[in-house]
């Protein structure tokens, strides 16, 4: 049934609203929801309904599997949605990536049997290939396919394609790669990385909900920066306050304040989460007091 269908039939769908499509299951859709809240985008689901309405907001949220969100928003199904750039690639589909999101990274790579000890791609042209990326795949071994005179067979399998080689149906893979512990475990080892993938964003090209779609980005901007840095305050003499700040930059400056006593001054900068304790070791030895580290729930830089 189609969205149009689904959509009217439980009236989830005003008319005008700006379609949002987003994973209905999985890590994927874990992180969105989280990421969404954490931008202020606030909904309820329904159970055993894949279609929700935004709180305060004319965008309808439409719950898909991954791997079909970039050819709705290609064809205009939805106007806005969330899925890996790898999806993007495989379905071929003429979409804007607004932002990368940082999150879901990993690589499609060909992967081959250890004990081939294969040191070049170029020996699996004209081989059995298995992966649930035939598009890509494809593309990737059509250079060496004319290059060499080959003709590569590629086959399509929805899941467990790591299995194929050692049940005899492939000489090699393609797959995602995120540890390394799945693939290691089937046997297999990376003779060539095809791509790097994350989660993205992305829009089609004609849609009438840009100002939705500035609007999110903004939000998810300051949400993702919310997750990356935390505000440090500390008060430093006015003879240590060029030391302190080379310490604590800022992401594009610090906010330094003057005190009632005039020989210090009071500095607030953003830092990376993963360098604070770093940071206040290091201010604290150069002689700054009060440090103090601040949690940041959102931001609009």
């Amino acid at each position: 049934m189609s969205i149009n269908a689904t959509s009217s039939r439980e009236g989830f769908d005003p008319p005008g609203n700006c379609r949002f499509a987003i994973p209905k299951k999985g890590r994927l859709y874990e992180k969105v929801t989280k990421m969404l809240k954490g931008a202020g985008i606030e909904f309820r689901r329904e159970p055993r309904l894949d279609v929700a309405l935004c709180v305060g907001k004319p965008i309808t949220l439409v719950f898909l599997p991954a791997a079909d969100i970039a050819k709705y928003v290609g064809e205009g199904n939805v106007d806005i949605g969330i899925t890996g750039q790898d999806i993007v690639r495989e379905s071929n589909v003429n979409v804007t990536q607004v932002m990368e999101l940082g999150f879901g990274k990993c690589k499609l790579c060909v992967q081959a049997p250890v004990k081939k000890n294969l040191k070049s791609v170029e020996e699996l042209a004209g081989g059995r290939i298995v992966t649930s990326f035939p598009s890509v795949t494809r593309e990737f071994f059509k250079e060496y396919d004319e290059k060499l005179g080959k003709k590569t067979s590629v086959n399509f399998v929805s899941g467990s394609v790591e299995a194929a080689c050692g049940l005899g149906l492939a000489d090699a893979v393609v797959d995602l790669v995120e540890t390394g512990t799945t693939m290691r475990a089937a046997g297999l080892e990376i003779v060539h990385d095809i791509l790097q993938t994350q989660a993205i964003l992305i829009s089609n090209p004609h849609t009438t909900h840009q100002d939705i779609v500035d609007m999110l980005k903004r939000r998810l901007d300051g949400y993702i920066t919310a997750t990356k840095f935390v505000m440090v305050m500390y008060n430093v003499s006015v003879d240590l306050l060029e030391k302190a700040t080379v310490i604590t930059p800022g992401k594009r400056s610090p906010t330094i304040t003057a005190l009632d006593d005039p020989n210090f001054k009071a500095v607030s900068s953003l830092v990376a989460t993963k360098d604070v304790s770093e940071k206040m070791d290091q201010l604290h030895e150069i002689g700054a007091t009060d440090i103090l580290v601040i949690d940041i729930h959102n931001s609009l830089m």
